[in-house]
């Protein structure tokens, strides 16, 4: 058995009552100990588990298809569910009735911290979709300049209306509940900004990682309840080694294939550089162009090919789907000790079968820093363009002093050509 956290918190009948902290009593739920191969209602939630995962397929595919700027609104609801679950995990019903407009806080710091975290990485796009002839160009452009001066006064606008809204005997709960939403702020904007990183430079690399945790937690999924025998770790028991192996394999293959195929699309690949919609066209990155390896004389023998085409992708997309295998499922794991130390089966109930969105996205958010950091280091280019300097310098100039520097590289040329 779990032991069950107490904090000695004050309440107006008594003082030095002890409560579990932040876990309501409707929500604490035990966790089950069998094994996946042994529950006997296994398959009743195997198909309730199927068929919300082919809405979510359908939904989420649909969304893909339309392109970057739906796939960003995608996360952002997301971003939402999962900041809504975590808020409910620690609140008290009984407490919030006594601290009105508290849960508005909340939500106050973590518009604030979207703002922020979207503000810095959508300002060139923001740019580049404003023509310097209208005056939402200038709106646009000291809204960037002056983002981080609007974000800390918000910030601080929040912190004052903390302070004020402190009340006798409750200071305990106010204040876990303060360091209880900057907890949640981290963890759900961290992944996030990732994710919309990745969404920008090509939304493979949004795509691709998310089907290769999808096809590992099923993989997981049926393994574990066809074969598995062997429990893997404690802090989830339905977890089994034959799952584990059987899903890495799995996963290994899709991901040698998957990017193979999906490589293939150009408007999966190109980046977005402006928030406009549509599809995109672009000269493909190199590791988008096949490269042919010649078949050994043994096997182009039996074959009707004498060589085969691999995208250089497929190469990152092995190491990929080891990340995916073997490191990502441990945000699983760490979601599910998190889970059962506050004695609750799921964050949420929004998806039959599956539990809440944050259930959904342990895995993802482990997996979408990987790639942006795997991305950077190893598949961007570190030669600087003059496409990208200019890109760079023109992210901090106005529209005046954008044209006063291409004047001055114009004379610069002409003077240079004379």
């Amino acid at each position: 058995m779990y032991e069950e956290i107490t904090t000695s918190v004050r309440t107006p009948k008594d003082e030095t009552k002890d409560f579990p902290i932040g876990i309501p009593a409707e929500i604490s739920k035990s966790n089950g100990n069998n094994l996946l191969v042994d529950d006997k209602s296994k398959y009743k939630s195997m198909w309730i588990r199927a068929y919300s995962s082919l809405w979510m397929l359908a939904s989420v595919s649909l969304i893909i298809y339309l392109g970057h700027l739906y796939i960003w609104a995608m996360v952002v609801v997301i971003q939402i569910f999962m900041a809504s679950e975590l808020f409910n995990l620690l609140r008290r019903a009984s407490q919030d009735k006594r601290l009105p407009k508290f849960k508005l806080l909340n939500w106050h710091y973590f518009f604030t911290a979207m703002l922020f975290v979207y503000g810095r990485i959508l300002s060139q796009q923001l740019v580049n979709t404003v023509t310097s002839d209208k005056l939402l160009y200038r709106f646009v452009s000291n809204l960037i300049k002056y983002q981080m001066v609007i974000c800390y006064f918000l910030y601080i606008a929040g912190f004052v209306w903390f302070i004020l809204s402190l009340k006798k005997r409750y200071y305990k709960y106010q204040f876990g509940q303060y360091a209880w939403t900057h907890m949640i702020l981290i963890v759900v904007f961290t992944q996030s900004a990732f994710t919309v990183a990745n969404i920008f430079v090509g939304i493979f690399w949004f795509l691709f990682p998310a089907i290769l945790i999808a096809m590992n937690d099923v993989g997981a999924y049926f393994f574990g309840f066809y074969f598995g025998r062997t429990p893997l770790i404690k802090l989830s028991p339905k977890k089994t080694w034959e799952g584990f192996i059987g899903a890495s394999v799995a996963t290994m293959i899709a991901a040698f294939t998957f990017a193979n195929f999906l490589g293939r699309f150009q408007w999966l690949t190109c980046p977005r550089k402006d928030l406009s919609t549509g599809w995109l066209q672009c000269d493909p990155d190199p590791i988008f162009k096949p490269d042919y390896i010649p078949l050994p004389g043994l096997i182009s023998h039996w074959l009707p090919w004498k060589e085969i085409a691999v995208l250089p992708v497929q190469w990152h997309a092995l190491w990929m789907g080891l990340f995916a295998s073997i490191i990502a499922p441990f945000g699983g794991f760490f979601a599910s000790g998190f889970k059962r130390a506050f004695k609750i089966k799921d964050f949420g109930d929004s998806i039959p079968g599956h539990g809440g969105f944050t259930d959904r996205m342990d895995c993802q958010m482990v997996m979408a820093v990987f790639v942006y950091i795997y991305h950077q280091s190893f598949v961007v280019g570190q030669d600087y363009s003059v496409e990208m300097l200019l890109d760079q310098i023109m992210r901090n100039l106005g529209s005046e002093e954008q044209l006063s520097l291409y004047t001055k590289l114009g004379k610069i040329l002409q003077e240079r050509h004379l």
